[in-house]
């Protein structure tokens, strides 16, 4: 079945850095386009970044331009978000899941959670003042 995990979440000071990864199986992970959404305590989930399978040209939220950077290996079946420059507002649990049709990029629907059936149990990311 289809499965995603993520991983590297953590408690970091503001400026800090952090590396998520999400491991995934069960589906053709290559083929698929991948993103990465967040959830802060009291708030609606929100996308963050997605990364398509063909051309691999990323998106992000307005919020962490220039800051974070998606990418992906096939050949690992991973996902990853590197964050850099954290503030506390980046503070949320982050997950990752996998939308279809394959062989596709990121639509302008992509922070539309509705839309993406699969998640993992996400990773916790704490950035203190």
């Amino acid at each position: 079945q289809v499965q995603v995990v993520e991983s590297g979440g953590g408690l970091v000071q503001a400026g800090g850095s952090l590396r998520l990864s999400c491991t995934a199986s069960g589906f053709d992970f290559s083929a698929y386009t991948m993103t990465w959404f967040r959830q802060a305590p009291g708030k609606e989930r929100e996308g963050v970044s997605c990364i398509g399978s063909i051309r691999a040209e990323p998106r992000y939220a307005d919020s962490v331009k220039g800051r974070f950077t998606i990418s992906r290996d096939n050949s690992k079946n991973t996902l990853y978000l590197q964050m850099n420059s954290l503030s506390p507002e980046d503070t949320a649990v982050y997950y990752c899941a996998p939308r279809g049709p394959p062989y596709g990029n990121c639509p302008d629907s992509w922070t539309k959670q509705g839309e993406y059936r699969y998640w993992g149990q996400g990773t916790q990311v704490t950035v203190s003042s």
